[in-house]
């Protein structure tokens, strides 16, 4: 390991290191455009620039590999006059329009102007315009603003696996652009607006509309998928203006995906601002008291068999929970969360958990993916199997949609049979796996979302069994979630109890008369024309597929609007701040539930978000503990091993990324996604059979 000296400081470091890499150790900031961590080094921007003795002039530090020996200063005279000329350089052609820049306020090249900008230009010429380019409905770009840093190149390339961006011309005359009718349909394009260094590349849909410092930053949880994204809200007034990525290496780094970010518009269309009640055939808005008064009613000497509550995917724990104890108090089993049908084993943690942990799957040497698209169901995860490919000795196969996935893999078919003969030994991938030192599958609810979910869950054990997926140090086994609160339902239980119905069991019973109550906890993606004539409770945010069915309507919070718990696909128990207040008379969902209880003379046994949690933590253990994976006990049986295949594809349960929920449904940025990229129509007719 070479040692060297840093503005008088030694220290040791790993060989392969760069100079400004060392530098950071000892806390010593160089200034850089070009370079970023997790990108490829590029050494274009000169900005880093450095003297190291014997050298006969200044190097650029990212690129400068340590030696021993070395004596570095990173800010005498001679470095801060190379920075001064490197930076009048950059600003010959840059336009003085920071009043109007969206990026005012956080442009890495304003700062750096301040610190080694001259105090007057000797530039007299006429400075270079570069015509706009369309980068669709998410970026908005300005490309005189551009330094040429090409940190929008490498991501696009290395990162999200969607090479459509490159740099035409030499010298003055270069500019990046798209190349000839590309489109930028990457589902990780926003990452691109955090990337660039100046105002090139901004938000589009939130162009114009607000200054950095108005903004009130809250940090959260993402809910817009099952991975737990590290989010900051950033919010003005009571409006949230724009998501950005936090950095939390154990989930998504520091990317996040397109819906996660842009979606926010969402929040405040279509939203749900009091209760209302369905008379003569018309939701007209009433008082919570008329509200809670017309449920006790419709509960009357309502028996607990003939009473139902679906959980939808964006539901918290603390109203699931709620949720649970008030159906249990009323004497029902017949609760579910999954609206899709999906065959899920809550009885055993390990067998709907991803296993490997998100960061782990790094370490994987092989991956089957099953009846699931992770580019739409979880790009950020996506970004990082691709990234394991990158590094090599990885080999990946698909058994369901095909699809690029932005890392070479092997399609072996969309049968289940190609999945049983893997798990017999009777296909060569299963070779591949059994030979892995860290083999993994990757299990998708477009496999148990089928009638036969149970019969593909029990040949993915049987396979992970087989081919040696479950270590002393490793679990392969992996179940990708797309409902953020699926887990978490799980962990609690929401499923039927004893002789309870699952969601296809109450609504056929609702439509043949044998259910006459349904609670829908945010649950949209059922079929809801088919309750027949039950009375129909909607609790939720926005007023989607199951508030036009609903009888009576009760608004709640969104994600952004509570602090909740939520368990991430991994089983990370996470939890999300309240960044902005509900709209109008909406209210936090648990809290509801704890009023209807008192009531309908069921009251709850808690009054407080401390007192919910306690209730959480003594269903399950592991929600004591926050932001920690416990990994899950292996060993019980899960599934139905024996039964019979259906002979039909495996498919994503996902065919419009953009929209996806009732948040993002609403979002007319999405819609106009969904418009420019040509995705599937919107709406859940894949999982009901309806369209609307």
């Amino acid at each position: 390991m070479p040692k060297l000296t840093i503005d008088g400081s030694e220290i040791e470091v790993e060989a392969g290191t760069t100079i400004l890499q060392a530098a950071e150790q000892l806390g010593i900031e160089i200034p850089r455009f070009c370079y970023h961590e997790r990108l490829a080094i590029a050494g274009n921007c000169r900005m880093c620039l450095v003297e190291v003795e014997k050298m006969p002039k200044p190097v650029a530090s990212c690129a400068q590999p340590v030696g021993e020996g070395m004596v570095v200063h990173t800010n005498n005279a001679n470095v801060r006059r190379a920075r001064q000329g490197v930076m009048e350089f950059l600003l010959i052609n840059h336009p003085l329009d920071c009043p109007i820049c969206d990026q005012g306020g956080e442009c890495d090249l304003q700062d750096q102007a301040m610190a080694y900008g001259g105090d007057r230009g000797r530039y007299k010429e006429e400075k270079r315009a570069v015509e706009d380019k369309s980068y669709g409905p998410l970026v908005q770009t300005w490309m005189t603003r551009c330094i040429q840093c090409t940190r929008c190149i490498r991501f696009i390339t290395e990162i999200a696996g969607t090479p459509v961006l490159g740099g035409l011309g030499r010298g003055e005359h270069m500019e990046v652009s798209k190349y000839v009718d590309a489109a930028l349909s990457s589902e990780l394009s926003g990452n691109l607006i955090d990337l660039c260094p100046v105002g090139a590349l901004t938000n589009k849909p939130a162009a114009y509309t607000y200054r950095s410092w108005e903004l009130k930053k809250t940090e959260s949880i993402d809910a817009m998928d099952a991975l737990g994204s590290a989010i900051r809200v950033d919010a003005r007034g009571n409006e949230v203006i724009r998501i950005l990525p936090r950095v939390n290496d154990d989930v998504n780094e520091e990317w996040l995906g397109d819906r996660s970010r842009f979606a926010c518009d969402g929040l405040k269309r279509q939203r749900l601002d009091r209760p209302y009640a369905r008379k003569e055939g018309k939701l007209l808005p009433v008082s919570w008291g008329e509200a809670f008064a017309r449920i006790a009613d419709h509960l009357k000497g309502v028996p607990g068999s003939k009473i139902a509550a679906i959980a939808g995917d964006q539901a918290d724990c603390e109203t699931l929970v709620a949720v649970k104890d008030l159906m249990a108090a009323l004497g029902s089993g017949n609760i579910d969360c999954r609206q899709d049908g999906a065959k899920l084993d809550a009885s055993v943690r390990a067998s709907y958990l991803f296993n490997s942990t998100l960061a782990g799957i790094e370490e994987a040497d092989a991956v089957l993916v099953i009846g699931s698209n992770p580019r739409k169901e979880a790009p950020v995860l996506n970004a990082r199997l691709r990234k394991r490919y990158l590094q090599g000795g990885f080999k990946a196969a698909v058994v369901g949609p095909k699809a690029d996935l932005t890392f070479k893999h092997e399609w072996l078919g969309d049968s289940a049979s190609v999945l049983a003969d893997i798990a017999g030994g009777k296909h060569p991938f299963f070779e591949v796996l059994k030979n892995a030192a860290k083999p993994a599958i990757i299990l998708g609810q477009g496999a148990l979302a089928r009638e036969d979910g149970a019969a593909i869950l029990a040949l993915a054990r049987k396979l992970a069994d087989a081919a040696g997926l479950v270590k002393d140090d490793w679990n392969g086994f992996n179940v990708l979630h797309t409902a953020a609160a699926r887990v978490g339902a799980l962990d609690l239980g929401f499923v039927p109890q004893g002789d309870g119905r699952d969601v296809a069991g109450i609504v056929d019973g609702a439509a043949k008369g044998d259910i006459s109550v349904v609670f829908l906890i945010g649950a949209d993606e059922v079929d809801v024309k088919g309750l027949g004539h039950a009375f129909v409770v909607y609790l939720g945010s926005h007023g989607d597929a199951g508030a036009h069915r609903a009888d009576l309507v009760l608004p709640g919070a969104a994600y952004t609007e509570k602090s909740a718990t939520y368990v991430s696909t991994e089983g990370r128990v996470q939890r999300t701040r309240l960044a902005v207040f509900a709209p109008g008379e909406a209210k936090e969902d648990w809290r509801v539930i704890r009023a209807l209880s008192d009531v309908v003379g069921k009251p709850l046994p808690y009054d407080t978000p401390k007192q919910v949690r306690e209730r959480l933590a003594a269903v399950n253990p592991v929600f004591a503990t926050t932001d920690v994976v416990v990994p899950a006990a292996w060993g019980a049986a899960f599934g139905a091993e024996g039964a019979l295949l259906a002979d039909k594809p495996l498919a994503s349960t996902i065919d419009n990324y953009y929209q996806t929920d009732p948040i993002s449904r609403a979002s007319k940025t999405m819609a106009e996604c969904t418009a420019a990229f040509g995705e599937g129509c919107g709406c859940n007719h894949k999982k009901t059979g309806t369209h609307g």
